[in-house]
């Protein structure tokens, strides 16, 4: 039986190791952990980042104003492994995502994360939650504590584990056991390929994977006879291979083992496909984005900014009642995500003064209207030249290459260059001013009033040292606050 020291920090290192390896899968990630050993205990709460805050009222009538938890579910007693897990509701609680589960060695814990707005897909991350959980029981189970410390490491390393959990769960969900691909040499093929240069540039089309079973269903342009299939282990010919999809709708086919040939037209409905952007790339299941992958490594980012304090901006504004701020956040949206697939550097201003700002740089006869989709097409191009584009509450385009100007102020930030600190500088200056700077190398900054409004995070680093779970009714009190 671990001590209670040693529980304790069995606790903390699979709670650190999962924040650490969610934040390097979705970018920051707050974790925390509701739990109650035995049937008798008190649920307790930890949570040193404040995830839980704001969702004080459904944990109390969940877990104090009610019992019904401390029920035991009926597989519970059958199980002969304290180390198998009975899955419990998800919460649904709003902006988090969450897993837990039974067993004998751990009664009842429910595992939390933050749902971040960009994530292409929770599946993956719930695997992830799963998996702690699990270790969870495997931990508090064993009698030698010595043990206890590898999870956490685990957990750090868990990001291509998480991705082909998910996807063998789907497909047995959907498909059956019978399934004959296996998934890590996939998996561990998309990632080799996807930093595999070809004439210096980055690998460009798809590549999908087929049940052999059903290769027969595909319309091929060209199959590769059986033994002189390319083999999917090696990368470089792969590589090679997709510059015959690149830019087309043609995709590369692989029964997971093998290349089998070139095809065009509808795919079979139970498939992995990879779609290879240059410097970033999409993992799907069935048709449904799980995943992207960049640097060598999976990540839950759809590489898309959400622009969420701008819409938020453009709803609490208040704009002249035949403006409509739900094509303003669109229009803006599509040239901040040209910016970004192009991968170039530049900046939007959005005035929204009802008599737009004076800016120096090129004036154009008339503004343009950009509910055109032609004009708004060629605003996307004129975005690519020095300097920031002019755009007003009207959605018309008053002037492009323009020059914001403004005197230094503090928060500036010399690493960010100077299309960044510009944009502080002048909307420190001018009020009702919006600007979305999209750096090739960086996630998009939304500024206003001189300050970055999408830097501002709650995420803080866990200390070195165990912080002590709260009961939950000192929680619920602010005893951790």
């Amino acid at each position: 039986m671990l001590s209670k020291s040693t529980r304790k920090l069995c606790i903390f290192n699979i709670f650190d190791g999962l924040q650490d390896g969610l934040s390097h899968f979705s970018g920051p990630s707050r974790s925390a952990l509701i739990y109650a050993e035995t049937p008798h205990d008190p649920m307790v709460v930890f949570d040193p980042q404040n995830l839980l805050a704001g969702h004080e009222k459904p944990l109390r009538e969940l877990y104090l104003d009610n019992e019904d938890w401390r029920l035991p579910p009926a597989g519970l007693g059958r199980m002969k492994d304290s180390r198998q897990i009975l899955p419990e509701k998800n919460l649904d609680l709003a902006g988090l995502i969450s897993w837990g589960g039974r067993s004998k060695s751990v009664f009842y814990q429910m595992w939390f994360t933050e749902h971040h707005p960009d994530m292409c897909a929770i599946g993956p991350t719930e695997r992830w939650l799963e998996h702690a959980a699990w270790l969870l029981s495997n931990d508090m189970a064993s009698d030698h504590p010595l043990c206890t410390g590898t999870s956490g490491h685990v957990l750090r390393a868990y990001a291509t584990h998480a991705v082909r959990d998910f996807i063998v769960d789907e497909l047995n969900y959907s498909m059956g056991m019978d399934v004959h691909m296996r998934n890590y040499p996939i998996l561990d093929a998309v990632l080799e390929i996807s930093k595999t240069m070809e004439e210096n540039a980055w690998p460009r089309g798809k590549l999908a994977f087929i049940e052999p079973g059903a290769l027969d269903e595909l319309d091929f342009l060209a199959r590769f006879p059986v033994y002189e299939q390319p083999n999917l282990a090696h990368h470089k010919h792969v590589r090679k291979l997709l510059l015959a999809v690149e830019g087309s709708q043609r995709q590369l086919i692989s029964d997971g083992q093998c290349i089998a040939g070139i095809a065009m037209g509808p795919m079979p409905r139970y498939r992995i496909a990879a779609d290879f952007r240059g410097g970033h790339g999409f993992l799907s299941l069935n048709g449904h984005r799980i995943c992207s992958f960049f640097d060598g490594g999976f990540h839950s980012t759809t590489c898309r900014a959400k622009l969420v304090q701008l819409e938020e901006i453009l709803l609490e504004s208040h704009l002249n009642a035949s403006i409509e701020p739900h094509l303003i956040f669109q229009t803006i949206s599509r040239m901040v995500h040209h910016a970004e697939d192009l991968k170039y550097g530049c900046t939007l201003v959005l005035d929204l003064n009802d008599k737009p700002l004076d800016i120096s740089g090129q004036k154009l006869a008339a503004p343009i209207d950009l509910r055109d989709p032609r004009l708004l097409d060629m605003a996307q191009s004129l975005s690519k030249v020095d300097g920031a584009i002019h755009m007003g509450a009207d959605l018309h385009l008053h002037g492009f290459a323009c020059i914001l100007d403004g005197l230094s102020i503090s928060g500036e930030n010399l690493a960010r260059g100077a299309r960044f600190n510009s944009a502080l500088r002048f909307t420190a200056r001018h009020e009702n001013v919006v600007v979305v700077v999209v750096s090739s190398d960086r996630p998009v900054s939304v500024i206003q009033g001189g300050v970055e409004l999408n830097a501002q995070c709650q995420f803080k680093p866990l200390a070195t040292s165990a912080p002590a779970p709260v009961l939950m009714k000192e929680w619920l009190n602010g005893g951790s606050h």
